[in-house]
């Protein structure tokens, strides 16, 4: 993730130690103290859903599905995460909320120290439900909205899924949990961006995640729904512009944009023509501390059955099953190919990637997406939309040293 209102609008935030190690520069409680050295683990706790969504990475269903880890396998693989250092689980699915014990699982992830965090499409969110997820000890609920009423009904293949997501959101707010939206971004719903910020900053809302479209699960069927580098390019322009229009007016907005380490390089280039050279060396030394893209790194996934993956959206490639061996052997396990290309991408990157001066702080974005389109796991990603120009020249303040200050 790359915060925007961090990056451009000295925003602090809760996650400002585990991205930046920016802890102590920071005015909220953190949720590190330090930068991670562990993956945040996104646990995908069933394959079942209420909606059947065109994007849906881990190509849910609305039956369920054989093989779910039991409560106590869950119970177990929290335990596990808990021993090898991992800062936060994100309960994904599906959808989460069709699981009867996941307010037990959050109460247990809450006791044995790693941050319990929701991923929902919010139709299924009661009152008693906020409540009961917010007395286990749920952390923040990130609610997907994907445009207005039109584009993401039409999305979610259910008239009446973005009511349905508002009242979730609302009955969050109502029992005191952190809220927030989660948003990808297609030709389908781009003209809706600032209109579902606006609505749900109304409602109370103010976190506002923005995710590219990766190639993953039904993501894979609708690729001729991405956006093109010119519109990509405009609609990161439009969340950047946003964020200080609501910076401007004195509202605490946090916006993030997720899924195309592109926009790290995009951002130290808004930042220069906009902010001037001074902000643009701050951006780029943060950004080089948050270290690029994570596949395979800092973000790690669990399926319903215990398959380790690179990333959520990489469910077709495991490393290996938590049924079979803990979760730190077998992300620490090297001998597995694409575990150690994904770490020592550097070395491979070709094209753009392999001469872009932005290569630091990019690593060149989704290996995912350049599998999926070129069948290579090196090639650029499809979705950069840097010009020429921002490629190719010398590295960008050169005189900064490896901790992301100035020697």
């Amino acid at each position: 993730m790359i915060s925007v209102s961090k990056l451009l609008c000295d925003l602090d935030a809760e996650g400002d130690g585990l991205r930046y190690d920016a802890a102590d520069d920071s005015t909220k409680a953190q949720i590190r103290e330090e930068k991670q050295r562990r993956p945040v683990v996104v646990w995908n706790v069933t394959k079942q859903c209420n909606l059947y969504c065109d994007h849906c990475y881990a190509a849910a269903d609305t039956d369920i599905a054989d093989g779910e880890l039991s409560t106590a396998e869950g119970k177990a693989l929290l335990s596990d995460l808990a021993d090898y250092g991992a800062p936060v689980v994100l309960f994904s699915g599906g959808e989460p909320l069709v699981r009867q014990d996941l307010e037990e699982l959050v109460a247990y992830a809450n006791e044995v120290g790693v941050r319990p965090v929701l991923s929902t499409n919010g139709t299924l969110i009661t009152e008693e439900r906020a409540e009961s997820l917010k007395a286990a000890g749920l952390k923040y609920a990130g609610v997907s909205v994907d445009g207005l009423p039109e584009a993401n009904d039409d999305f979610r293949g259910m008239e009446g899924a973005f009511d349905g997501a508002i009242q979730g959101i609302e009955h969050c707010l109502d029992a005191g949990l952190k809220t927030g939206l989660r948003y990808t971004i297609t030709d389908r719903n781009a003209p809706d961006l600032e209109g579902v910020v606006d609505l749900l900053t109304d409602v109370g809302v103010d976190r506002f995640c923005f995710y590219h479209l990766d190639y993953g699960g039904r993501g894979t069927e609708i690729v001729d729904a991405d956006l093109t580098p010119v519109e990509r390019r405009d609609a990161v322009e439009r969340v950047c512009d946003m964020t200080r229009d609501y910076h401007d007016r004195g509202e605490e907005i946090e916006t993030l944009l997720v899924g195309n380490y592109t926009d790290a390089a995009y951002l130290v280039e808004y930042a220069r023509e906009h902010l001037g050279e001074a902000q643009a060396r701050r951006v780029y030394e943060y950004l080089q501390i948050n270290g690029g893209d994570p596949t395979g790194e800092r973000v790690a996934d669990v399926d319903y059955q215990g398959n380790v993956h690179p990333t959520q959206f990489w469910q077709g490639y495991t490393l290996g099953n938590v049924r079979d061996r803990p979760f730190g052997a077998i992300w620490e396990d090297e001998s597995n190919p694409l575990l150690r290309g994904l770490r020592e991408r550097e070395e491979h990157l070709t094209g753009n990637c392999a001469d872009c001066r932005y290569a630091e702080i990019c690593r060149g974005a989704s290996r995912l997406r350049a599998l999926t389109v070129e069948n290579d796991l090196f090639a650029p990603d499809p979705q950069c939309y840097l010009e020429d120009s921002e490629i190719h020249g010398p590295e960008p303040f050169a005189d900064t040293g490896p901790t992301g200050t100035a020697d």
